[in-house]
């Protein structure tokens, strides 16, 4: 196996297509296709199942793409160890849209300062979706809701947030999910950490959620709530970054909704050269966040 085919593996693995992998890697889809056929021949097994348009894992490629990850991981460690252990080479951060858009900004300016041998990648997604990227070697770490709950996780507290419900302005004081039964909510798409604690806010009022309506942006959610259009959840952060925020009525939530933690995860044994200055740069400008950690512990 060489890891030029690993890589276009992991790639279809990920895209579960063919097309979108050839796009992603800057190739043919035909380069892409002939180099999984040879692989397969080598190995002696099918690694995909073809399922009409998409391309599923088989079994044993569920099994290759674990060990995948982990080979990318090792020839990562070794590249940095042979240049006395500096960080450098390709390191993939996922992160949820809000701790993108408040906290990520200073970290990245200052490891990108001290490190720039990095090839740091950013993607965002909801929490869900970034715990499987570091399942599945996607992602090297990812800073998401917490604290960690797989056994195969492990991670550090970057910071703690308050979540709030917003509203049209001349809304009436919210003090249960009741108040607002029904209407509209604006948020995210499945496996958004923050949608799940709204959903579980009116369950435990008892309360029929209204239309979930899908924005991936606050600045659109914070538009449509100023519309009169529905309600949304933020954390207070986010939202006393966004302009018109005076144009909503926010409403505390009860505990222990409006309580959230945003964690940096990474997969247990695969901390490396780059994840090890990531995590010292995130204390440096989170200093107090070890003690939060204790705690909440």
């Amino acid at each position: 196996m060489e890891f030029s085919q690993l890589r276009i593996f992991q790639a279809v693995a990920e895209e579960a297509s063919i097309t979108r992998a050839a796009e992603r890697l800057h190739r043919v889809p035909s380069n892409l296709s002939t180099r999984l056929k040879q692989l397969e021949e080598q190995l002696g097994v099918e690694l995909f199942v073809r399922e009409r348009q998409r391309l599923q894992l088989s079994p044993a490629g569920k099994v290759l793409l674990d060990y995948t990850a982990r080979l990318f991981a090792l020839h990562d460690e070794a590249h940095a160890a042979v240049q006395g252990g500096q960080p450098a080479g390709d390191f993939v951060l996922g992160t949820m849209y809000s701790t993108a858009a408040i906290h990520l900004p200073a970290l990245l300016a200052r490891y990108h300062r001290r490190y720039p041998a990095v090839n740091l990648q950013v993607q965002s997604g909801p929490s869900g979706e970034l715990l499987e990227g570091l399942l599945t070697g996607r992602l090297d770490a990812a800073l998401v809701d917490g604290p960690p709950e797989l056994a195969v996780i492990d991670g550090v507290l970057l910071c703690e947030e308050r979540l709030v419900l917003i509203s049209e302005a001349d809304h009436p004081p919210v003090r249960s999910a009741r108040d607002v039964e029904g209407r509209s909510v604006f948020t995210f798409r499945q496996g958004c950490s923050y949608r799940m604690r709204l959903e579980s806010w009116f369950s435990h009022d008892h309360a029929a959620m209204g239309r979930a309506m899908e924005i991936e942006s606050y600045p659109g959610m914070l538009a449509c709530v100023i519309a009169g259009s529905g309600v949304a959840l933020m954390s207070e952060s986010m939202l006393a970054s966004l302009p018109g925020r005076e144009s909503v009525a926010v409403h505390p939530l009860p505990e222990p909704f409006a309580s959230a933690t945003t964690w940096l995860m990474w997969r247990k044994g695969m901390v490396g050269a780059n994840l090890n200055a990531w995590i010292e740069e995130q204390q440096a400008v989170y200093p107090s966040a070890q003690s939060q950690a204790r705690a909440i512990a």
